[in-house]
């Protein structure tokens, strides 16, 4: 019924038009569908899309935003671990026309599993421990992603003059994301009303939790569950909306089991963890 794809970027455009008759539904974990232009993928990807028919039959699956297109997709693109963080944080404040979508700024930090398994100099253990670096500095391939989700609004339609300050950072730990994300509130906002809307855009999502608190990458080890918290600072009149995942679930594997259950009809939380596995 369900074929999933964890591959190299490229290698699921030469398997998935085959897939697509064989199966009733392929859910793809690489970035290979994830966005609708196909000329971004040479600038971001550095290749022209082999199949770019299909990127306009491919559902981005990220079910807190875009759960209406998912019920019997044939095709899922299941979104990537930095554009579920940034995007699940921003895109409320973004949908509700709360903040200026012209200068959004995402500062995320990720564990090393986020780079992959492929052995390399900058990944060992002597490299990372006690260390914190940002690389791809106004370079990395997830910036159009997130751009994309965040200008997408429930309906369909476009919000034009956004544009996204994305800087990914490694860090010193296995697995984990923590996106903090900054934005000027086009109105009187304040921390209460902020953490209010979150709340309101969530009611209900089983694995969005919204607390005062900051979030912990540890709290969400082990489980598909998105924890955020939002402050408005009164002094420099900026919103903060922090976002942490595991990016091996939430980030990955999990939200694709979400995305099939999603497809198949399923209860989105089967074979899925709510709880955490620290502390």
């Amino acid at each position: 019924d369900v074929a999933f794809l964890g591959l190299p970027h490229g290698a699921s455009q030469t398997l998935v038009p085959d897939l697509l008759d064989r199966v009733g539904h392929v859910v793809d974990l690489a970035a290979d569908f994830r966005l609708r232009e196909a000329d971004l993928y040479p600038k971001w990807y550095g290749e022209d899309h082999q199949v770019p028919a299909l990127l306009d039959e491919a559902v981005y699956g990220l079910p807190e935003l875009f759960r209406s297109g998912l019920p019997g997709a044939r095709l899922v693109a299941v979104a990537g671990c930095y554009p579920t963080a940034s995007s699940l944080a921003l895109a409320p404040f973004v949908r509700a026309t709360a903040v200026d979508t012209a200068g959004l700024v995402v500062d995320a930090a990720s564990g090393v599993s986020g780079a992959g398994r492929s052995p390399r100099s900058n990944t060992t253990f002597c490299a990372v421990d006690e260390d914190y670096m940002a690389y791809s500095l106004i370079s990395h391939r997830h910036t159009p992603e997130i751009e994309q989700v965040l200008a997408t609004r429930a309906d369909g339609t476009i919000v034009d003059d956004l544009s996204v300050l994305f800087t990914p950072h490694l860090a010193p730990m296995n697995r984990g994301i923590l996106a903090t994300c900054y934005a000027r509130p086009v109105s009187d906002l304040d921390t209460d009303g902020a953490l209010d809307l979150l709340a309101d855009a969530y009611a209900g999502e089983p694995f969005v939790v919204v607390d005062e608190r900051s979030p912990s990458t540890k709290a969400t080890l082990g489980s598909n569950v998105a924890h955020l918290t939002a402050r408005v600072d009164p002094r420099t009149g900026f919103l903060v909306v922090l976002c942490a995942i595991d990016n091996l679930v939430k980030g990955a594997s999990g939200q694709a089991v979400q995305c099939a259950n999603a497809a198949l009809g399923l209860d989105e939380t089967t074979g899925l963890s709510t709880i955490g596995l620290y502390p």
